[in-house]
């Protein structure tokens, strides 16, 4: 009764905050995606874990993957299929078409231009060379990790909003949501330039700059409505080291590493060297050096020298959204070779990576006092269908 009491109130006052810190016990109820990380028969990441090359039967398989998680999982989500189409420099003049899946989760009652999104992003499609590259790191695990950090907040979303219905507080107020975008055509089909690279994402930028919402909204067009746009890249592969990239956003990346800190500091890392687990099976009990994942939260403004990756960002970051890019520097030994497969995974850091962007996500959207053992992992058994166009 005493937990319940002081997670109610915890619940009460953050209904006014657009940020609130998760609780160490929020952070350990946190589920962890389990066998849904299988990469054999996860549920969630087994079947993104193929070529699937942008028009071909394999980018269908998994997008329809995606879709039908959605679709039976999380029917409040709204999916949309954003469609175009180009020549590449392999397809000797043929267009070939690229579907982005956008899934949405808006306050009920709330319309477009009146919501400030969180957008947490990655490319579903994999490289045309070397043959039968699967792109394990590159990135279907970061897809994966996406997929279950939607599963994971969305009770706890639901419970949120019905809280502010339920003490009278304006739908409009604070008014947050949250996008998952699934990109396709990243990889060069060729040789990466500014014409064969980021086909989807280049198309969805342009449509949205113009894409406006009605008049007198809040928010001019969907670009404007990305309050952040964290995509996920080339992430599962051991020791990985993400810098800070943009000054602009520095705060958010502090805020994450803030996060990685306190969940190195429970023990919650499974590829820390001072795991609970790791520590219990060696002679030698004294913890060790505790490497991050984020290595650069006191990064000064003065050591902003303006570099970053090429990646699907770029269209987006032109026309004046904010970018959080997690991706490591040096790059995944792994990268654009065939052995980035599932069996080179690092599995501790996919799980690690996962917990820390479904907390992140959870942070933002002010979900602590809104989660408990048996909504966190709550499955819906809606069965509509979404047909993709």
């Amino acid at each position: 009764m005493f937990i319940f009491v002081v997670l109610s109130l915890v619940s009460l006052l953050s209904l006014g905050s657009t940020y609130s810190t998760l609780s160490d016990e929020t952070l350990k109820r946190l589920p962890s995606p389990g066998d849904d990380f299988n990469i054999k028969t996860g549920a969630l990441l087994a079947p993104i874990l193929r070529p699937r090359v942008s028009g071909t039967e394999g980018s269908a398989a998994v997008l329809q993957h995606f879709v039908d998680f959605f679709t039976k999982n999380l029917p409040e989500w709204t999916l949309e299929i954003h469609n175009s189409s180009s020549t590449t420099p392999t397809s000797g003049g043929r267009e070939v078409p690229f579907r982005n899946l956008i899934a949405t989760r808006d306050p009920p009652g709330s319309s477009s231009g009146e919501v400030g999104r969180l957008a947490l992003v990655a490319h579903y499609d994999s490289k045309l060379t070397p043959k039968g590259f699967i792109g394990a790191t590159d990135s279907a695990a970061p897809c994966a990790m996406l997929l279950h950090m939607a599963r994971s907040i969305d009770a706890a979303l639901t419970s949120m909003w019905a809280a502010r219905a339920t003490h009278g507080l304006d739908a409009l107020e604070e008014a947050k949501g949250v996008q998952i975008l699934l990109l396709d055509g990243e990889e060069a089909f060729q040789s990466w330039t500014d014409t064969d690279s980021l086909y989807g994402a280049r198309a969805l930028a342009a449509d949205w700059e113009y894409a406006y919402h009605t008049a007198g909204s809040t928010y001019r067009t969907p670009l404007d409505s990305i309050e952040l746009f964290v995509l996920l890249d080339l992430l599962g592969a051991v020791s990985p080291r993400v810098p800070s990239y943009f000054k602009t956003t520095h705060w958010a990346y502090k805020n994450m590493a803030d996060i990685e800190h306190r969940l190195r500091e429970l023990g919650l890392f499974k590829s820390s060297p001072n795991h609970p687990a790791r520590m219990a099976k060696r002679k030698n009990k004294k913890p060790r050096t505790e490497p991050h994942f984020l290595t650069e939260a006191k990064k000064v403004d003065e050591a902003f020298l303006g570099g970053f990756v090429q990646d699907d960002h770029v269209p987006f970051m032109a026309r004046g959204v904010d970018i959080l890019h997690i991706i490591p520097t040096p790059f995944p030994r792994v990268w654009h070779e065939i052995d980035d497969d599932g069996e080179n995974l690092d599995m501790n850091t996919v799980e690690d990576w996962t917990r820390l962007v479904t907390a992140f996500a959870s942070e933002w959207m002010g979900l602590e006092g809104f989660f408990n053992s048996a909504t966190s992992r709550a499955i819906h058994e809606d069965k509509s269908e979404f047909e993709i166009p």
